[in-house]
């Protein structure tokens, strides 16, 4: 007799599509230890995972509708508006999670920085690299309120290295934490391909707008006049993709995996946003890269300064940024990528 396949809800957050791609090397794991992973998500990160397992079931959950300030001192104050709306959907999100794990039988679930996807009744467990949550003044309150919905999970799995030499610095490490933890090593879902240059430079955006969409016409107007290939990336993920060619500059609304991973490994030098998936990805295809933070995000502005400190990655603002700031490139060594195997078999064994 056919003996059933556990079915594993894994729920990214729609925050720009670094939660959602992150989660890709995790599907094509629970796929390889024969479980049935089902995604649920909604806006952008549904799409694109529905892109890249069109075979798999999908569900749509209610949306956070996170958006950013146009003005970066303005980012706390948004989001503490917006909380409200975020509560509500996250109280929806339970709901919509208690009738699925009833429904769809389901054995497991990996949220990843969804906080109402979670169940008493299976093993739910929590990604994220924050630990700690960066605020400025209100970090030690972010960080407990974080906490505290962790704790309501089973388990905390980190995409980082637990010793000194990793990627998240304090935003991944603290000294004591109540929950079980485990490194899971970075995840990335590319594949390092030794390749010839063919772009100068790849400008890889992402993120929630308006500030996607300022950065994509800041490059443009900068990269213009810049005498080598480049190719843009806008992060918009639409049913079809396009492309423009525009003089020196080809723009790509989006690129599936395996384009992407081709792309930036044909690139000499990457523009993008310090997320900390973005920074996983540049490590496992070991490239050097320029980021710019989005306005008033604490924690991409603090990996984007560690990451500076570190030699690795020259930075600097939004509004700071021209192309001539690109020359610094040549001193920094890039990102390089940490031999990591992770024993799927025995972090799936929870389920």
């Amino acid at each position: 007799m056919n003996q059933q396949k556990k079915r594993i809800l894994i729920a990214p957050l729609n925050w720009g599509l670094g939660h959602a791609t992150r989660c890709i090397p995790i599907i094509r794991a629970l796929l390889d230890q024969n479980f049935e992973p089902i995604i649920a998500s909604d806006g952008v990160a549904l799409t694109l995972l529905r892109k890249e397992f069109p075979t798999l079931s999908s569900i749509e959950l209610p949306s956070y509708n996170v958006t950013y300030a146009k003005k970066g001192k303005n980012f706390k104050m948004k989001l503490l508006k917006d909380s409200p709306k975020v509560l509500k959907a996250v109280k929806e999100e339970k709901k919509a999670i208690k009738s699925i794990v009833d429904l769809q039988n389901i054995a497991g679930i990996i949220s990843d920085n969804r906080l109402g996807a979670r169940s008493k009744k299976v093993p739910s467990v929590f990604i994220t690299h924050q630990l700690n949550v960066l605020s400025g003044t209100t970090t030690w309150f972010s960080t407990k309120m974080h906490q505290k919905i962790i704790k309501k999970f089973n388990a905390c799995w980190v995409p980082d290295t637990e010793g000194d030499i990793n990627l998240s610095g304090k935003l991944g490490h603290r000294d004591s934490f109540d929950i079980p933890t485990t490194y899971i090593g970075p995840l990335s879902r590319f594949e390092k391909k030794l390749v010839k240059p063919v772009n100068k430079i790849l400008a890889l955006i992402s993120g929630p707008e308006p500030q996607r969409g300022l950065l994509v016409d800041k490059l443009l107007s900068e990269l213009k006049d810049y005498s080598g290939k480049v190719v843009m990336v806008k992060g918009l993920m639409e049913e079809e993709q396009t492309i423009q060619v525009m003089g020196n500059i080809t723009v790509y609304n989006f690129m599936t995996s395996e384009l992407l991973e081709k792309t930036i490994n044909e690139s000499e030098l990457v523009i993008s946003r310090s997320g900390y998936t973005t920074v996983m990805d540049l490590a496992k295809l070991n490239k050097k890269a320029f980021f710019i933070p989005t306005p008033g995000q604490f924690e991409q502005e603090y990996l984007a300064e560690r990451l500076n400190d570190l030699s690795l990655v020259p930075s600097c603002t939004q509004d700071e940024f021209s192309i001539d700031k690109i020359e610094v490139v040549k001193h920094f060594e890039g990102l390089k990528a940490f031999d990591y195997n992770v024993d799927y078999s025995e972090l799936f064994s929870l389920f």
